[in-house]
């Protein structure tokens, strides 16, 4: 559905998408921006020696996704750009912070390595305050009882064990001050939740909130993560309350949802193809499918940031 739709004015179209899944949710994202989306240059597009452009521009709009059933089956699209190994090094990347060692430090200016991991800002987000109390969860103080290191995520649990239906259980990744000045500043902006107690039961609701996001290349492997690290909220929920807690609405906004003009010949050879040549079920695959796959490369996966080490070491 779009909300609005005035690009020939320089008007961002709003547009919405929504699945019981998430390869339906995040199909019905792209179709929706494919067909709805403005033209919009970026900053990243090429151009030839003489100033010109020789990139397409991106297909833009704002986008709210919702996905209703956020493990139900189909959960993989095979559109997605990526196989199944690179679907499970992100998660364990976003969840389990494999790569966390990998940013760099801000004091060599040879040093090359990210300027931040999702998991990171998470679980671990400096900012300046007062100094913490010990007894408050999360919260740990360094050596000038001023730059405090919280985990986000540890804080967000306790929050919601302490009142489910609280409405100020969020996270932030972004660092004001100091992601201006980078290169790649996070596009994860921040996560909200909340968890409605119906019975003994509590079903907890998340939405995401991204200022930039490469729809085609990004957006799916982001949304497939981000739905585990739901999950690891709603068990550690359950650990901290003694209730079951089960997964509600998994709710995803962008300020900016694109196709990179580079990228939308790829897009319709690979995406749309597939989309007008076969039935949803053979565009997608179940999760439980290919979980084997992905367990299986979880050592090779782990060797492979190992031998990166290395090599960043010589």
């Amino acid at each position: 559905m779009c909300l609005n739709r005035e690009p020939d004015n320089g008007s961002i179209p709003v547009l919405t998408a929504s699945g019981r899944t998430l390869s339906e949710m995040w199909e019905n994202s792209m179709l929706e921006l494919w067909q709805n989306g403005a033209s919009v240059r970026t900053q990243y597009d090429r151009k030839n020696d003489k100033g010109e452009y020789i990139d397409l521009p991106s297909r833009d709009c704002t986008m709210l996704m919702v996905c209703t059933n956020p493990f139900a089956e189909p959960m993989l699209h095979r559109a997605f750009p990526g196989g199944i190994e690179d679907l499970e090094e992100y998660r364990m990347e976003v969840v389990e912070g494999v790569k966390n060692h990998w940013i760099r430090d801000k004091n060599d200016p040879l040093d090359e390595r990210w300027e931040y991991t999702y998991n990171d800002r998470l679980t671990k987000f400096k900012y300046l305050g007062r100094e913490s109390n010990p007894a408050k969860p999360g919260t740990s103080v360094a050596d000038d009882g001023l730059n405090l290191n919280l985990d986000q995520l540890e804080w967000l649990v306790c929050a919601l064990a302490e009142d489910p239906i609280t409405r100020r259980a969020i996270i932030h990744t972004w660092r004001i001050g100091e992601d201006n000045e980078y290169k790649s500043p996070p596009c994860l902006q921040g996560i909200w939740a909340r968890a409605v107690p119906v019975n003994d039961t509590l079903v907890l609701n998340m939405n995401v909130r991204f200022r930039s996001r490469d729809a085609y290349d990004a957006a799916f492997m982001n949304c497939f993560a981000f739905i585990f690290l739901m999950q690891n909220i709603a068990d550690r929920l359950s650990l901290k309350t003694g209730k079951k807690v089960v997964l509600g609405r998994y709710t995803d906004f962008s300020d900016s949802y694109h196709i990179y003009g580079r990228r939308i010949e790829d897009f319709q050879n690979r995406f749309m193809k597939l989309h007008s040549e076969r039935t949803f079920e053979e565009r997608t695959w179940n999760l439980a499918d290919v979980t084997p796959i992905m367990h299986e490369a979880n050592p090779k996966i782990l060797e492979k940031i190992a031998k990166v080490d290395a090599e960043r070491c010589q």
